[in-house]
């Protein structure tokens, strides 16, 4: 890898949930494990383990070991009235500083030091995130200037290099070798 590039970004929040569910709980510490995702979380595997995916090809692998959100994206939605925080929308790490949805995908995101997860694609918002707030799912979903749809519930990536995650570690990013891909749902 080259040169360890500056600090992007902070973690704010680190969260996970052993049960299926859209909510996750906020901890101190989180670790991750390479090729695996969030010890103790119920999406940890190599394969797919989201249970709607599960249903359609459970030897999927599994690109959504780890799920990021931007803290900026909570406060737009609280500045729209909806009670939003860290780990409610089902994300293990909570970011700011870093524009996770303009990265390209297979970027490396480095965090504190010795994790790094790549970034496999967005995260396809579903209609669980209505029981938060009616019409929080359409707050998610937007429309670029050419009418394309515009996914904002955060990105997904796999473990490659595992460590143990807390509020506050920094946070870097490796962009992969041009030409970049723009991240696509996974």
């Amino acid at each position: 890898m080259p040169a360890t590039p500056p600090i992007a970004g902070r973690v704010v929040a680190v969260c996970l949930s052993p049960t299926h569910g859209l909510t996750k709980i906020c901890q101190k510490r989180i670790q991750l494990l390479a090729g695996l995702g969030v010890e103790g979380d119920a999406h940890l595997g190599t394969t797919v383990q989201h249970l709607s995916r599960v249903a359609v090809d459970p030897q999927q692998p599994n690109l959504r070991q780890v799920h990021l959100i931007h803290e900026e994206l909570h406060e737009e939605l609280r500045a729209r009235g909806y009670a939003l925080s860290a780990g409610m929308m089902g994300e293990n790490l909570t970011t700011r500083g870093i524009d996770l949805l303009g990265l390209p995908a297979s970027s490396r995101v480095l965090i504190g030091d010795t994790a790094v997860v790549v970034i496999t694609g967005l995260r396809n918002p579903c209609r669980q995130l209505d029981r938060l707030g009616a019409g929080l799912m359409a707050a998610v979903v937007d429309r670029d200037e050419r009418g394309s749809l515009l996914r904002k519930a955060g990105v997904m990536g796999i473990v490659i290099t595992g460590g143990t995650v807390i509020p506050g570690d920094p946070i870097r990013v490796h962009l992969p070798p041009a030409p970049h891909r723009a991240l696509a749902p996974v």
